[in-house]
């Protein structure tokens, strides 16, 4: 939750762990965009008028790093041209102040149903002679368990999620390192390197795990997809 109003936001965080969500608070656009990237929760709720960086900004943010955290907007502006602007920039939802309790805990569960159903499709992928099932962290390679570390199956996770497409080497690292990471491109050579040598049935001709040119990385399920 990104809300600079100190009673909104301890109002909000009560009743949403009462409801039994885990919640963590930012009360300026950075930080809470930070937070978002650094670790990715499951909803962002996000208002519009905060210092530093405004809802929109964090918005365009999230979504310009293809961050697929649903949003939902909230926000003293009752105009419809704010409305159609949060919702164009990748807003899920949008509610206005002062809202019912009742009507943003039925938006955040109907936002949150609609990301379990996408997340659903991609706990389980088989690529190769490989199974990764995500919920249980379980790989095996032709049967036989193979050990990742969680750094690597969530670089994994992101690979299978963003399947077919180039992702830059910023991308990769924010999303899996975090938006303070200040190591260096090889750290993520070596991970892509590790998952090239337990999951490719030729590390040294790899089929699934491509290196783009200028670029960062692509991960085909399928070669020559």
């Amino acid at each position: 939750m990104v809300e600079d109003d100190p009673s909104i936001a301890r109002g909000l965080t009560q009743n949403l762990r009462f409801e039994g969500y885990s919640v963590q608070s930012a009360a300026d656009g950075q930080t809470g965009l930070e937070l978002a990237v650094a670790r990715p929760p499951d909803l962002v709720l996000l208002d519009v008028m905060l210092p530093r960086l405004n809802g929109f900004e964090v918005l365009r943010e999230l979504r310009r790093l293809e961050l697929e955290v649903p949003v939902i907007m909230l926000t003293a502006k009752a105009e419809e041209i704010d409305k159609i602007r949060g919702l164009d920039l990748g807003a899920d939802d949008y509610i206005t102040k002062p809202f019912a309790l009742p009507e943003l805990l039925a938006r955040v569960r109907a936002v949150l149903r609609r990301k379990r159903r996408y997340d659903e499709k991609h706990e389980r992928v088989t690529f190769a002679e490989c199974e990764v099932d995500f919920a249980s962290a379980r790989v095996t390679v032709r049967g036989e368990v193979v050990k990742l570390t969680a750094r690597e199956l969530e670089l994994l996770r992101l690979f299978v999620e963003r399947e077919g497409q180039a992702l830059s080497r910023e991308e990769i690292v924010r999303r899996v390192w975090g938006y303070d990471y200040e190591g260096t491109d090889r750290t993520l050579d070596n991970f892509v390197s590790r998952l090239r040598q337990k999951l490719e049935p030729d590390a040294e001709a790899p089929r699934h795990f491509l290196t783009v040119r200028g670029i960062g990385y692509q991960f085909l399920l399928e070669p020559g997809t």
